[in-house]
């Protein structure tokens, strides 16, 4: 068994994870659990909070940023107990009766809570709001969302022209719009979605290509009037609505079990069964790019629970081959990208990941932090502008690695580090609690 262990402070305040492999190689094995949706979290909140009755949610993930949905929303008025897995209930103040908060909102880390939340705050007439977050949401851009909210009616003040947190929200009546994206983005679609609930008729988002639908999905179990036409990738809300509170079933997080997936892929003799996770088919493109590279995975199970498709996966290991991920796929795995990276440099040939653009204003610019970093293991990765080129079949070995604070990357390298020979240190290994507090632990217990 590789020798894993968090030290819990160094002299920056940051943690480190140390990876070390040893000489006689491990596998992996087991059945697990991974956290809840956090896609699926946010939005349970969220709606919980803003429909009238009492919402319970089981399954609730417990990472930083659904916490920092909740703080937000208890500050606006809602009653949301203490968050925990089993059951967390929710009672809501009623569409458009949210409270204006006598403090800032803080939305932390979280992309998903400042940018949706600014559709729920717009429509709120007569009241006034602002938001901000962390270092690095305040750098990352906001004029998606607050272009489209602009052209509803909205009032909304921040840096560089509003593109910026913080920002500074007056509510007004809103008007119904279509509002083609440039983009598919599932926060660009919903936000404007959730605007639309305040809006006296139908608000309609096309998108280039379909990003995931959960909150269309949530949205018609709250009770609200939702249209969708794939055949144009649109979506239409009927408002105002009437929201009314639900039981909510949170499935696992496909995101968080992607890690898992590339694990038991890459590292011979391995096989893992991943229970419970939600394979909606707007987020099974991890499933797609990996079976394309040969990957062997088994949907076991599968069933419905609570309006979303779950499964249990079974992976083995297995020789993966290098391929082109591109085009439509992309909205389907964006989260995936930086795993799916650690895949391709264990994989025969060159992989090439293109339209991800994306992916540089996440919570790092995970194009070039991943290039970087799995190159200082000894990966050959080459940067491109929207996304990044992999020649795989390279040894790897241990070297000391920088998440970025990142989740997604700080777990990537966790991953990448089974297989390189050694031992890996990985800086602010901390930000995996964004989405995965478990995570160390969860590869603890599957090593062998």
């Amino acid at each position: 068994m590789p020798d894993l262990y968090v030290i819990s402070k160094n002299t920056d305040s940051h943690q480190q994870l140390l990876v070390t492999t040893p000489p006689s190689g491990l596998s992996l094995s087991g059945r697990i659990r991974v956290p809840g949706d956090k896609s699926i979290s946010h939005r349970a909140l969220m709606l919980g909070a803003m429909a009238s009755g009492a919402t319970t949610i089981e399954g609730l993930l417990l990472g930083e940023d659904p916490r920092s949905t909740a703080a937000c929303f208890r500050l606006l008025g809602a009653e949301i107990s203490e968050l925990n897995t089993q059951r967390v209930q929710v009672r809501g103040v009623g569409l458009g009766q949210l409270n204006e908060p006598v403090d800032v909102l803080d939305a932390g880390n979280s992309g998903t809570t400042i940018r949706l939340m600014l559709g729920l705050l717009a429509g709120h007439a007569g009241k006034f709001f602002s938001i901000t977050g962390d270092g690095s949401l305040r750098s990352r851009p906001m004029s998606r969302v607050v272009k489209p909210l602009r052209e509803m009616g909205a009032q909304i003040w921040g840096r560089n022209g509003g593109s910026l947190a913080p920002l500074a929200v007056s509510g007004q009546a809103l008007k119904p719009i279509h509002y083609h994206s440039p983009i598919a983005s599932a926060q660009v679609k919903s936000c404007i979605l959730l605007a639309g609930l305040l809006a006296e008729g139908e608000t309609t988002v096309t998108e280039p290509a379909l990003s995931r639908d959960h909150s269309e999905r949530m949205l018609r179990a709250f009770g609200a009037k939702v249209h969708v036409e794939p055949e144009t990738n649109s979506v239409t809300v009927t408002g105002p609505a009437n929201l009314h509170g639900q039981p909510v079933v949170v499935p696992g997080d496909i995101s968080s079990a992607a890690f898992w997936l590339v694990a038991a892929s890459i590292v011979p003799g391995s096989e893992l069964v991943i229970e419970n996770v939600g394979v909606n088919p707007t987020r099974t493109g991890i499933l797609e790019a990996l079976q394309l590279m040969g990957a062997d995975i088994e949907l076991q199970n599968q069933r419905e629970v609570a309006g979303e498709p779950v499964a249990d996966l079974r992976v083995r290991h297995t020789s993966l081959k290098a391929c082109e991920i591109a085009g439509d796929i992309i909205p389907r795995l964006i989260d995936e990208i930086p795993i799916l990276a650690v895949a391709a440099v264990f994989a025969e040939g060159t992989t090439v990941i293109k339209d991800a653009a994306e992916l540089r204003v996440k919570e790092s610019d995970r194009i070039a932090v991943m290039a970087t970093q799995l190159n200082r293991l000894g990966a050959k990765v080459t940067e491109l502008p929207d996304g990044l080129e992999i020649v795989g079949g390279t040894a790897l070995a241990g070297a000391e690695v920088d998440s970025a604070d990142d989740h997604r990357i700080a777990m990537s390298l966790a991953i990448a580090a089974l297989n390189a020979k050694g031992t890996t240190t990985i800086t602010r290994a901390e930000a995996a609690a964004i989405s995965y507090p478990d995570f160390t632990a969860t590869l603890q217990q599957v090593c062998q």
